[in-house]
């Protein structure tokens, strides 16, 4: 079966990849544009990308729940650690792992990672994530970076970038980070979560296919795509 991506809504994702789930930054409670509750999702493995509370979200209860393997940097996994979840693995950046469903490295992002109790999330990370069926370069919150063109060598089919603004790059930045990292499709996310980083996707969608050779997909919350 193909590899299929669901928006969960904000920056959370769901994978579905050979018989595994992984989430990216489960935040459905209090989250605005949640298509789903945190309660009604299962997972083999969740992969955090920094400590803001936006992003931590419910992979402390999603985990005590499942058992599901949780993936971070060393920081976020030793406050994992203190909150009673034991099935972690720690990385940090440039590092690689080949876990059970795919190979995840961690790469850089321009951003903060303070943990929801104040306590110290170590660097904010993308993620890079190398399935069966193909890459997948989920940015995370993060500013333009020229070092994108270096993770876009590593052979990237599906680029997941933040085009909110405010907190990270906004529109006219994604479409240049698409054109360093040249993936061949690219979601849109961390938008229109609030009024401060509402955008028009649409608009964005345009530029990326006027200006780029990547294929824009834009996915309402609960929406999907294979590959």
């Amino acid at each position: 079966m193909a590899t299929k991506i669901t928006w969960l809504g904000h920056s959370s994702f769901q994978i579905e990849t050979n018989g595994k789930t992984i989430l990216l930054d489960p935040f459905l409670t209090g989250n605005p544009s949640a298509s789903v509750s945190a309660d009604a999702l299962e997972a083999d493995a969740i992969i955090v990308s920094h400590g803001h509370g936006d992003h931590v979200g419910d992979t402390v209860e999603i985990a005590k729940r499942t058992k599901a393997l949780v993936v971070a940097n060393f920081e976020i996994i030793d406050w994992m650690g203190k909150q009673g979840i034991e099935n972690v693995h720690p990385q940090h950046i440039g590092g690689s792992y080949q876990h059970e469903f795919g190979t995840v490295k961690l790469t850089i992002a321009h951003h903060g990672s303070m943990l929801p109790d104040g306590s110290n999330g170590g660097s904010p990370c993308g993620i890079l994530l190398k399935l069966d069926d193909g890459t997948i370069y989920f940015a995370a919150d993060t500013g333009l970076f020229y070092d994108m063109k270096l993770i876009g060598e590593e052979g990237v089919d599906l680029a997941i970038l933040p085009i909110g603004d405010n907190f990270t790059m906004g529109p006219e930045d994604a479409v240049r980070a698409t054109k360093l990292i040249e993936p061949k499709r690219v979601i849109p996310m961390h938008y229109n979560t609030w009024p401060l980083i509402e955008q028009d996707a649409a608009a964005w969608a345009h530029q990326v296919r006027s200006q780029t050779t990547a294929e824009p997909v834009v996915l309402e919350p609960g929406g999907s795509c294979e590959f």
